[in-house]
Formats: structure tokens, sequence, C-alpha cells
């Protein structure tokens, strides 16, 4: 896969990024079947087959589960070939999501995330929003504890996974970054990536294939056709602990970009 610009970071991420959530967590998600949660075997040669496809960017968050300290132990080759997006804000624990915005929490969850992923430094850091993005963003000290952390190096870049358009669009202002919802049947956040577009700031899609709720190889390739037909998409983040659908995903998302 060809590399693309993650707006002004100067990071470079491939198109298809690799979500974790199913490496750490099976409670309280919302995909359309049940599933057991891979044993390190498994986790490592999903890594290996996703560094062989050209997958770069890979999303973790403290959310899910243990999903940071088994990358930390198992993601392969050297740390500058792989891009990390990590989260602050929402941990889970017991079944249950608990949030926290403080600047201490902030802190010490960027502490434990690079102690997790065995790391010096962590490439993107998102603001994982509980729905009330206006409300973290303007009152709370997240995100200037974020942009302190920027300007020590230990974080590269720094934006919000967000759920309102409102929100969104004061992230594009805002930080480096936004991660918004895009697909074929939801389409309110596209303002958000319309706006990124023209201030050169990156975007990451979460749920374009609808947390695996899209149905077979033609709604894939209809899904993928609609997120990259959007202005400023840097990369699709899609989780997957099957090998044969991270390779049909890469190779629709291939088709559909015209690199095959």
């Amino acid at each position: 896969m060809v590399l693309r610009p993650l707006g002004s970071t100067g990071i470079q991420v491939s198109p298809l990024g690799l979500g974790t959530v199913k490496f750490g967590r099976n409670e309280q998600v919302k995909y359309p079947s049940s599933f057991e949660i891979p044993d390190d075997n498994a986790v490592r040669d999903l890594l290996a087959l996703s560094h062989e496809l050209g997958i770069n960017l890979i999303d973790p968050a403290p959310a899910y589960g243990n999903s940071e300290q088994r990358l930390g132990r198992l993601l392969p080759g050297s740390r500058d070939e792989w891009v990390i997006v990590t989260k602050v804000g929402e941990t889970f624990e017991k079944g249950h999501s608990s949030f926290d915005f403080s600047a201490s929490a902030t802190r010490e969850s960027i502490e434990q995330s690079l102690r997790s992923l065995r790391t010096d430094y962590l490439d993107v850091v998102l603001i994982h929003s509980h729905g009330g993005d206006l409300e973290i963003l303007q009152q709370e000290d997240v995100l200037e504890t974020l942009r302190d952390l920027q300007r020590r190096g230990l974080v590269r870049a720094i934006g919000m996974s967000s759920k309102t358009v409102e929100g969104g669009l004061l992230v594009v202002q805002e930080c480096d970054l936004v991660m918004a919802t895009c697909n074929p049947d939801y389409n309110d956040e596209l303002p958000v990536l319309e706006a990124a577009a023209k201030a050169n700031k990156g975007v990451l899609v979460k749920k374009g294939l609808m947390s695996g709720h899209v149905k077979g190889a033609e709604g894939v390739s209809r899904s993928m056709e609609f997120i990259f037909s959007q202005p400023g998409v840097s990369s699709m983040i899609a989780g997957t602990i099957n090998p044969a659908h991270l390779r049909s995903n890469v190779a629709a998302l291939e088709a559909v970009l015209g690199e095959t």
C-alpha cells in the first residue's frame, strides 16, 4: 500500500490501519458475533501478516483491555516501522468504562502506555471521547496536558476520537488530526472531513465497516469507495483477528485505490 500523509504532521500512514479492540477485550463490544480473544501466537502471526501486507498503522487504547501490553511484547520489526495511535481518557475494567480527562490522569495514562508499548514516544494520542466533545476540549485539562507532552517530545501528534460534528470541527481547529465516523450509512460528520482537508489536518476514519456489520466483499468495497472518495482521508481503521479478513480488506482497498 502507498503511504499517505497524516495531515501536516510529517507522519506517513498506510490507508488501512489495524484496530486492536479484539486483541484485549470481548466484553461490551458491538460486533455482530461473539469471539474469543486470540492467544499470543495468533496475535504475533496477524501482526506479521499486517507488516507483510504494508500496514504500518496500529490502533490500541487503554480501554481495549491489554492490547497495549500485547503489542509491546509482540509487535514485529523496529519501532520506526510502525505508527502507534493510542488514546487517553477512557479505561475499561470489570465490564465497565470510566472516563477521566484530568491532567494527572492524562499524564499517568501516557506514562503507562509508554511502559506497556515498550517505547519512548507515541506517534499519535487521541482523546477517547465519551460523547461530550466540547465539554472535554473546553473545560477539561486533557488537551493542554497533551500539548505539554507533545512539546516534551513524548507525543508526536494529538487529536480526538470525536463523536459530534461540533466537537470534530473544534478538534480540526485545535489539534493535528481527528478520528471521525464515516460510512455509506452515516454521513453526518462529512463536514468534519471537509474542514480537516481544508486545514491540512489528518483524518482517521472509524466504523468504516460499521464494526463488522458490513456484509460481503461487495459491501466492503462499497464502503471503502465511499470513504476514500471523501476529502482528506488519511487512513481507515478496521479491526480483525482473522487473517483471511485482513487479506481481503487489503485487497479490496488496493483495488479501490487503483494500487493493484
